[in-house]
C-alpha cells in the first residue's frame, strides 16, 4: 500500500509538472502576443505551479518512509510542508497578479486578440480534468501532497475561467465601442488574484493547523469515542486527543477500568481497543493508551 501510494503520488506530480510546463509556455506566449493581461497572469500562475509540482515530487517519497530512530512518529508531516509551500507560492503569485492588474487599469486599455480566448478555454478544460483526477486520488490515498496539487489545479480552473470572461468582455467592448468593457481583461486578472489568494490561505491554514498539532474535528473524535465505549470493561474516557500527522492520525487515549483488574487484563483491554480502532479507521497509525483505575464507590 505504501509503495503504491508513493508511486501514485509521483505519477500525479509528474503529470502536473509536464502539463504546467506546457501551459506556462502557451499562456505566457499567447498573453504577450494577444495582449491579454489575464491570460498572461494565468501563465505566470502556471509557472508557479511548476515549482509547486517539484516541491511535491521532493517530499512524496520522504513522507511514505516508515518510522526510524530519529523520526519515531514517521515522516508524514513532509507532505504538510509541501502543502504549506504550495500555499506560499500561490499567495505570492496572487500579489504579483494584483500589481499587474492595477497597472493595467492605469494604462490605456486594449482588446486582446481572439487567440487569447482559445488559450483560456483550453487551459480551463485541461485543468478541470487534472483537478478531478488529482482530487480523486488524493482522497483515495489520503495524501496531503496530492490534494495540494488538486487545489493548485482548482486555482488554475477559476483563473482560466476568469481570464476567458475578461477577454470576452474586452473584445465586446472594442467591437461595440463600450469603453468600460475594455477594462474587462484587467479586471479579470484581479479576480484571478483574489481566487488564488483564497485557495492559498486555505492551504496555509490547513498546514499550520497540522504543524501546530491541532485536535482533529469533533465529529471524528465522536466516532472514536463511540468505539471506545463499546468495550464493557472501559468505564470512562478520561481524555482523548488526536492529531493529523500528514496522511495518518495519531490517537492519544486515557481510559479508566476497574481498579481490581490485573496488569495483564488491563494490557489486553488496551491492545484489543487499539486493534479495533485501527481496523475501523485505517488512517489511524498509532494509538497511545494510558489506563487509570476506576473506583465505583467514588463515582
Amino acid at each position: 500500500m505504501v509503495h503504491e501510494r508513493e508511486k501514485i503520488g509521483k505519477r500525479v506530480a509528474w503529470l502536473a509538472l509536464v502539463s504546467n510546463c506546457l501551459l506556462t509556455i502557451g499562456k505566457v506566449a499567447v498573453g504577450l502576443m494577444a495582449g491579454s493581461e489575464s491570460v498572461f497572469a494565468d501563465g505566470i500562475h502556471s509557472a508557479a505551479d511548476i515549482v509547486a509540482s517539484i516541491a511535491v515530487l521532493a517530499v512524496v517519497g520522504i513522507s511514505n518512509k516508515p518510522p526510524d530512530e530519529d523520526h519515531p512518529f514517521g515522516h508524514g508531516k513532509a507532505e504538510v510542508l509541501s502543502e504549506g509551500f504550495v500555499g506560499i507560492i500561490l499567495f505570492l503569485v496572487s500579489i504579483y497578479i494584483v500589481v499587474e492588474g492595477v497597472l493595467g487599469f492605469l494604462g490605456k486599455p486594449e482588446a486582446p486578440e481572439y487567440i487569447a480566448l482559445a488559450a483560456a478555454l483550453f487551459s480551463y478544460i485541461a485543468k478541470h480534468l487534472l483537478y478531478r483526477n488529482s482530487m480523486k486520488l488524493g482522497e483515495k490515498y489520503n495524501s496531503k501532497a496530492i490534494i495540494a496539487i488538486a487545489f493548485d489545479h482548482k486555482a488554475d480552473i477559476v483563473a482560466s475561467l476568469a481570464a476567458f470572461i475578461g477577454v470576452i468582455l474586452s473584445i465586446i467592448g472594442d467591437k461595440y465601442n463600450v469603453h468600460y468593457l475594455l477594462y474587462g481583461d484587467a479586471a479579470a486578472s484581479l479576480i484571478v488574484a483574489f481566487l488564488i489568494l483564497k485557495i492559498s490561505l486555505k492551504l496555509l491554514g490547513s498546514s499550520i493547523d497540522i504543524l501546530m498539532d491541532k485536535n482533529i474535528e469533533k465529529p471524528v473524535l465522536s466516532q472514536y469515542r463511540k468505539v471506545v465505549m463499546e468495550f464493557p470493561d472501559i468505564k470512562r474516557i478520561d481524555r482523548m486527543r488526536a492529531r493529523t500527522h500528514g496522511h495518518y492520525i495519531i490517537l492519544d487515549l486515557r481510559i479508566s477500568v476497574n481498579f481490581d483488574l490485573s496488569i495483564k487484563e488491563g494490557h489486553d483491554i488496551a491492545r484489543n481497543l487499539r486493534d479495533e480502532l485501527q481496523t475501523r479507521f485505517p488512517d489511524i497509525s498509532e494509538v497511545f493508551i494510558h489506563i487509570n483505575p476506576y473506583f465505583p464507590d467514588k463515582e
